[in-house]
């Protein structure tokens, strides 16, 4: 009786794993198709590219509690994802300037911008950055939208994203798959920020308001063993900083790469949100332009009888273009698309990945920022 009841129990153990070999072989063919897109874009000619910076935003160090994160360890993941910015908020501590004490200027070929994850006493949470830069970050708990001196809204942000998924399946998946597909993985459970996107659109129509992707990275996540020195001797990091800058970033056209110039284009909305774990986003282009006149993301332009929308995309995608929140255009195959404008409102832009859709769904892979038509 007792051999039965454990063949049972065994059987009905591998019957509960079939969902996630399937959730395996899913990821494989995510894999692939992401390798293809690779593969295109570095088949397709570069244009100059030299006006465009990629990093990422919401990053937190040992300073402040919640990670062990180290300096090293944060200028290593940046050189090996090739950014060429890491936006610092390290958490606030009563004693001590965090935001002094965090990375800033060049390291290693990177530039760092040193800045605060800030809470208000009714629970309000911003990015404080330097030159007066107010991002708000959790935008599906912000409360206070009339604040004054907000720039921007994370409309994105990977922890708010992940904390979504059932403890439980996502214990399986990653026996199942983070070994072959640590990176990858992410990416079924990963889901458009709907709600976040619907409150910036909503704040877009009383002030200009720039979206940002916040990685939240602190390196945190996992389970370890460690002797009384503090090296680890066996454990799994579920969210080491290379991988986690590797799924958004923060794709910035500045005049070059200082902080004065990046923080300047950031206020702007001169930049777009790039989901790179699917293929790096570079190179695409959202403008709006008269026979006299040419304004890119963040910009404002006024209607004219020949105002027209032009979007560029680095491989033939299908792209949503939105007016004052909703979709006006769905169109599929586009790597450069023209729209007439005859109408005042403001305009912006996603685009999503067939070959992506066909194995995970509707998943962005570009949120613009907006153009101003006035």
């Amino acid at each position: 009786m007792r051999k039965k009841i454990l063949i049972a129990v065994v059987a009905l153990f591998l019957l509960t794993q079939i969902p996630f070999a399937c959730r395996r072989y899913k990821l494989r063919k995510l894999n692939a198709a992401v390798q293809q897109i690779n593969t295109e874009l570095a088949r397709n000619t570069k244009p100059d590219y030299r006006d465009e910076y990629k990093g990422v935003v919401h990053v937190h160090s040992f300073l402040g509690g919640h990670s062990s994160g180290t300096f090293s360890e944060i200028i290593s993941a940046a050189q090996k994802n090739q950014l060429d910015f890491v936006i610092m908020t390290e958490h606030t501590e009563k004693d001590f300037d965090t935001a002094a004490m965090t990375l800033q200027g060049m390291h290693g070929g990177v530039l760092f911008v040193n800045g605060n994850e800030v809470s208000a006493e009714n629970g309000d949470r911003l990015l404080k950055l330097p030159q007066d830069v107010s991002i708000v970050a959790y935008p599906e708990e912000f409360k206070n939208w009339e604040a004054p001196g907000l720039n921007g809204v994370e409309v994105y942000n990977v922890y708010s994203n992940t904390r979504r998924a059932n403890p439980l399946i996502a214990f399986f998946d990653v026996l199942w798959s983070h070994r072959a597909y640590p990176d990858l993985l992410f990416g079924l459970y990963f889901e458009r920020p709907n709600e976040s996107l619907k409150k910036w659109d909503q704040a877009l129509t009383r002030n200009k308001l720039t979206a940002t992707g916040g990685n939240d990275a602190h390196s945190n996540i996992g389970v370890s063993l460690r002797d009384s020195a503090g090296k680890t001797l066996a454990g799994i990091q579920l969210d080491p900083y290379e991988t986690s800058f590797r799924l958004v970033r923060l794709h910035v056209i500045a005049k070059e790469l200082s902080q004065e110039e990046l923080l300047e284009a950031l206020k702007a909305g001169h930049c777009f949100i790039g989901f790179d774990l699917f293929g790096d986003s570079s190179g695409f282009k959202f403008e709006a332009q008269t026979p006299t006149k040419t304004v890119i993301q963040g910009d404002e332009i006024p209607l004219q009888n020949d105002t027209r929308l032009v979007v560029h995309t680095p491989i033939a995608s299908r792209i949503l273009l939105f007016k004052d929140g909703s979709v006006i255009l769905n169109e599929s195959g586009v790597t450069t698309k023209e729209i007439p404008i005859t109408e005042r409102a403001v305009y912006r832009v996603e685009v999503y990945l067939p070959g992506i859709e066909q194995v995970i769904g509707e998943k962005p892979w570009i949120i613009s920022n907006p153009i101003h038509v006035r």
